[in-house]
């Protein structure tokens, strides 16, 4: 779960939210609740909570090093606020939109799970069809941006809104049998 681009073992997450008071059905006086963010890891979308201190200064959309805080838990998407639940959709735009080739490469790299179903056909709207024609065209030469895809591939619109909707899919539903963007983890809880 590091991030490549910055070539150390940094953990970068985009807030999502912030609760300076600490969350309102927490029923300890106020002097006690703690501060907390809400975050969305970019590689693996795992969503965390963070306990900040006085010293960390961030707002929503920033993007922080996970491993730069002591308290972190990872959490459902339950878990979140409603606020954090609405600004997902846009954070989860905004990282394919910045790692455009990393989630092109998706579509030029995808591989069947059985006999009978396709990773591309867990994208919604992508049927045995369109699947096959991604597939064809993916074989005569690798496919360099999503424009490119939309272009070569009559009848896949948006294919970068598509990768949006099964990422938020795998976010919100816990019990997809097939996942192919959010990973879930079998430990509750990481100490950074």
């Amino acid at each position: 779960m590091t991030n490549t681009e910055s070539g150390g073992d940094e953990m970068v997450a985009a807030v999502l939210d912030l609760l300076p008071r600490g969350r309102s059905d927490d029923d300890r006086p106020q002097h006690q609740k703690e501060p907390l963010a809400f975050v969305l890891d970019i590689d693996e979308f795992y969503l965390y909570e963070l306990v900040l201190d006085d010293d960390h200064d961030v707002s929503i959309g920033d993007r922080i090093d996970l491993t730069a805080f002591g308290r972190v838990n990872e959490i459902e998407y339950e878990d979140l606020p409603s606020s954090a639940q609405s600004e997902l959709d846009y954070a989860v735009e905004e990282i394919v939109e910045a790692d455009e080739q990393r989630f092109v490469d998706f579509y030029n790299d995808a591989q069947p799970i059985t006999l009978r179903l396709h990773q591309l056909n867990l994208l919604p709207g992508i049927g045995k069809k369109l699947r096959n024609t991604i597939l064809d065209e993916r074989k005569r030469q690798p496919f360099e941006s999503f424009e490119e895809l939309e272009e070569r591939v009559s009848g896949l619109h948006n294919p970068k809104e598509v990768l949006v909707e099964r990422i938020l899919e795998e976010l919100r539903e816990d019990d997809l049998k097939y996942r192919t963007f959010v990973r879930r983890s079998e430990q509750g809880e990481t100490d950074s």
